[in-house]
Order: structure tokens, then sequence, then C-alpha cells
């Protein structure tokens, strides 16, 4: 876990930065370097979490996991909304900042995978982690007797280099189907979340003239529908499979757009309705692509894999704003919809293609 403390600390130092910033080029300079802490975070936590989950419930608890970012959305917006009024912008920057800092220190004291000792050779220190995981889960197995078994494995084992995962093993003729899909679904679920996200409250206020506080309230119920659908999606995922369930919001998401493309932005209120649940379908997916991908690559690859694909995210949350700037002018508010429904279609391709990983094991999957 030293990459995810790492990762968790540059956020955490940069977000006090933020807070301390005397000029606006130095603010951006300190977010910067903070979004690569988050990058960097984000992947190590997912590909941790994957392994050290059993392959039944995998998908429930993953789920339950990522909901605590849509909630964190939530919560925060209602914070800023009371706080920075009263103590400036930099109170949230802060608020940020100084619990990063215990987190990171957290991270550092949590047992590194048995699944990635393992792929390095470590197996003494391997055992003694699945020793303490069965003892802190009340497992039979984790006897007094038991606990002297890590001393009988040797520390370190030579590995073959396969066990050394490579970048350009993502797109060799074994994952290179995988890897690709993989990145159409976080770009595209991406790009239409975010975009979403984003450009509402601004819809709302230049195009039907809502006051701000209306618009920041009805924008806001995105991250409630989120909340919501990530929540369903967690109780019912180990059951449709990740599969059936990304099929279905991409295409009730694209089905939604549609509407509003084609005629259903006359009036705000069917707007906000139709807009707010798009948002939640695909905002689900955004939590479901972050459990999926972790899944469909071997150990030795899992974390470099994840990482690539996220960088999909950063890539259709940067494309997406500028697609929303020249589809508005050239067809207006009809065409930016038409075209978050065409990307949701483009992600409901690529979720036809995907394996179905549900309640197997990742060696299972990954063989």
């Amino acid at each position: 876990m030293p990459c995810a403390a790492a990762a968790t600390a540059i956020y955490a130092l940069m977000s006090l930065a933020c807070a301390g910033a005397w000029s606006f080029n130095i603010l951006l300079l300190c977010r910067f370097i903070q979004g690569i802490g988050v990058g960097g975070e984000m992947p190590v936590a997912a590909t941790y979490i994957s392994e050290l989950s059993r392959a039944r419930g995998r998908g429930r608890f993953f789920l339950l996991y990522e909901m605590i970012f849509p909630i964190g959305l939530m919560v925060t917006g209602q914070v800023g909304a009371v706080l920075v009024p009263l103590m400036g912008w930099q109170i949230m920057f802060l608020i940020g900042g100084i619990p990063g800092l215990l987190i990171a220190l957290m991270l550092l004291r949590l047992p590194e995978s048995p699944r990635w000792l393992i792929g390095k050779g470590r197996l003494a220190e391997a055992e003694a982690v699945v020793m303490r995981l069965e003892a802190a889960s009340g497992k039979a197995g984790a006897t007094a007797q038991g606990a002297r078994a890590p001393a009988t494995l040797p520390s370190q084992v030579p590995i073959p280099p396969r066990s050394r995962g490579r970048f350009g093993e993502l797109l060799s003729p074994a994952y290179r189907s995988r890897t690709l899909i993989a990145w159409i679904l976080w770009a595209s679920a991406y790009l239409v979340a975010n975009s979403l996200n984003n450009w509402l409250p601004t819809l709302y206020t230049t195009v039907y003239h809502l006051a701000l506080p209306q618009a920041l309230r009805a924008a806001s119920m995105t991250n409630v529908a989120q909340v919501a659908l990530v929540l369903l999606c967690a109780m019912v995922i180990d059951r449709t499979g990740r599969k059936y369930w990304l099929m279905g919001a991409f295409g009730s998401g694209a089905v939604l757009l549609g509407l509003l493309a084609f005629g259903g932005t006359q009036d705000v209120s069917w707007v906000i309705v139709l807009s707010t649940l798009s948002y939640g379908l695909i905002g689900s997916i955004a939590a479901v692509v972050y459990l999926y991908t972790p899944e469909i690559y071997p150990t030795r690859m899992r974390a470099i894999g994840t990482g690539v694909a996220t960088s999909w995210l950063r890539i259709g949350s940067a494309i997406g704003p500028t697609l929303v700037g020249f589809m508005l002018g050239r067809g207006g508010v009809d065409s930016v919809f038409l075209m978050f429904a065409a990307v949701a279609l483009v992600g409901l391709l690529a979720a036809t293609r995907m394996i179905e990983t549900r309640n197997l094991r990742l060696e299972e999957i990954a063989r």
C-alpha cells in the first residue's frame, strides 16, 4: 500500500497548498499536482479491494465501497453551501487536506495484497496476511498453531519473468479485446456523466433562466439519483452480472437522452427529470467499471490495466466540454443531448462484448 499512501499524501498536501495559494496560477498548478495524486490513488484502491474480496459477493462489497464517492459529492455540495459564505473557499481545501494526511498514515498500516505478495515470491508474508485476515474475521482455522505456518514457508522464492506486468501486454493478443472494450466503457461513461454534471447548472441558468439557487438544487439531484442507483446496483450486481447491468444502464440512458434530443427540451421540468435519471444510470456505470476492470486482468498486470483504463476517464472528461460547446454552436441544446445519446449507444455496443465476471475467482477470469 505504499503507492496508495504516497498518492493520498500528494493529494492532501496539494489540498493544503491550494488553501494557501496566493494567485490563480499557483492554485492551478497545485490543483494539477493534486489531480495526479487522485489519479494515482483510485486505481490502486480498486485493485487492492478486488484482490482482498471473495468471489461470491465481490460486486456488492466493491460497489458499497464505491458509493462513498457519490455520497461524498452530495455531502460536499451541502457543506460548501454552508461554510464557504462564512469562511471562504479555502475551507473546502482544508477539509479535504487535513483528513487526507491522516488517511495516508492509516494506509501504511494496511497489509499488502496476498495475491500481489505471492506474485512477488514473498510466500511467508502472504501467508501471514491471510492468517491475519482469518483471525480478524473469526475463521476457525486461525489458531495459534496455524499462526506459526508462515515460518515454514520461504520468505522469498524465485519468480519467473512473466510475473512482472508490462504495459505492452495490455494490447497483446490475449488481452487486447478486454482492454479496448474497457477503454471504450470508461471513455463513454465518463464523457456523458461528467459532461452532464458540469453542464447542467449552466444550462438551467442560461437557457431556462432559473435562479442560481434553483439551478444548483436541480443539478444536485443528479448526485442523489447516482447514490440511489449505485445502491440498487450493489444489491443486484452479483445476480444480473456486470455485463447485463452495463447494457441495461447504457441502453436506458441512451433512450432518456434521446427523448430529450427529440423534443424533450421544451419543458425545463422534463429536462430536470430525464437528465437526472440519465446521469444516475450512466453514473452507476462509472462505479461498475471500477469493479469490472481489475477483475479482467491477472495480478501481475491488474494495477497497470486499471491505471491505464482510468486515463480514459480523464480523456473523456476533457473531450466532453469541448464537444458540448461545439454541438451547442452547431445545433443547440437538442444536439448536445443527441450527442450524449450516441455516446451511450457506443458504450452499449462495447458492453455487449464484455466477458462476465460475477462470482468467479480472479484467477479463473484471468487465465
